[in-house]
């Protein structure tokens, strides 16, 4: 066995607020020990010359410039609609699980 042990896997799970039966403590143990044990593989590499980023990827503003355009017409934006009341969109009521 590893580091991990019965009792620091009972503590984790009381901490998740989870029940684990007899059979799983011991599983638990086992994955929790090989999870350590690649992450102390991880710590084993070399990244002296690596800069520390938050992201894998470039992060880039990806928004356009924000120009007023005419937008369609209330009629024609409600063409398709299932349901409409005057100039809205009507669907069902969801709040309390009532519906229509």
């Amino acid at each position: 066995m590893g580091i991990i042990k019965k009792k620091d896997v009972l503590y984790v799970a009381s901490l998740a607020r989870i029940k684990l039966a007899d059979g799983q403590i011991e599983g638990f143990t086992g994955q929790l020990d090989s999870i350590l044990d690649y992450i102390k593989q991880l710590d084993e590499v070399d990244t002296e010359s690596v800069q520390p980023t938050s992201h894998v990827l470039p992060m880039v503003n990806v928004f356009r410039k924000d120009d007023v355009k005419p937008s369609l017409p209330q009629e024609k934006v409600l063409e398709n609609a299932p349901g409409k009341e005057g100039y809205f969109f009507k669907v069902p009521k969801v709040i309390d699980g009532a519906e229509k």
